[in-house]
């Protein structure tokens, strides 16, 4: 990604982190950009935070209010900021552990000169494993990630987390296959 693409995305990623510290709504940066923050590859299509359910109408509302081009697709558990050409995720719902405890995991990192929190690895993996399914299983996006964070992330939780979800089972599988990652207990 040329820096010409990448930087509308970041600034997206600034602004909204600054606009909802600023009103003290609880949130994560998630995915792609977890990921980088942690070492990962730089994600060229979108930003997403973390937001609690309860809060997620509050944020919009703020976020609308500071200027903020922001739309409720069809999906009810997202709505969509649009920043220039780049668009921001907030997420008020996580495919695996409760909200809450996710957000709690996170700890607080510098990403891209603003203070904010980070989900932890183990979370930003487990999210995206548990995210594929027969509509979504690209593993040239997950390989790199699941690569760059492998040894910051709790593989016996992510494969706890991941049991009963065969697409996540698989990866996994793949991965000790690669020797990416040692056996699971």
């Amino acid at each position: 990604m040329t820096h010409e693409q990448a930087e509308p995305l970041r600034d997206g990623l600034k602004r909204v982190a600054v606009a909802l510290k600023e009103a003290e709504i609880p949130f994560a940066l998630t995915g792609g950009y977890a990921a980088w923050a942690r070492g990962g590859p730089e994600p060229d299509h979108d930003v997403d935070f973390l937001v609690p359910e309860d809060l997620a109408e509050r944020a919009a509302q703020e976020l609308a209010r500071r200027g903020f081009d922001v739309e409720q697709p069809a999906e009810d558990w997202l709505f969509k900021v649009r920043f220039g050409t780049a668009v921001v995720d907030v997420l008020h719902r996580t495919t695996g552990s409760p909200l809450a405890e996710v957000l709690e995991r996170a700890d607080e990192a510098a990403v891209l000169s603003v203070r904010m929190p980070v989900l932890a690895a183990t979370d930003v993996v487990a999210e995206k494993l548990l995210a594929l399914d027969e509509h979504y299983c690209d593993l040239a996006q997950v390989l790199p990630v699941v690569r760059a964070l492998r040894e910051q992330v709790d593989w016996e939780t992510v494969s706890a987390r991941c049991t009963d979800h065969p697409f996540a089972e698989a990866v996994l599988f793949l991965l000790e296959r690669l020797d990416v990652l040692s056996s699971r207990a």
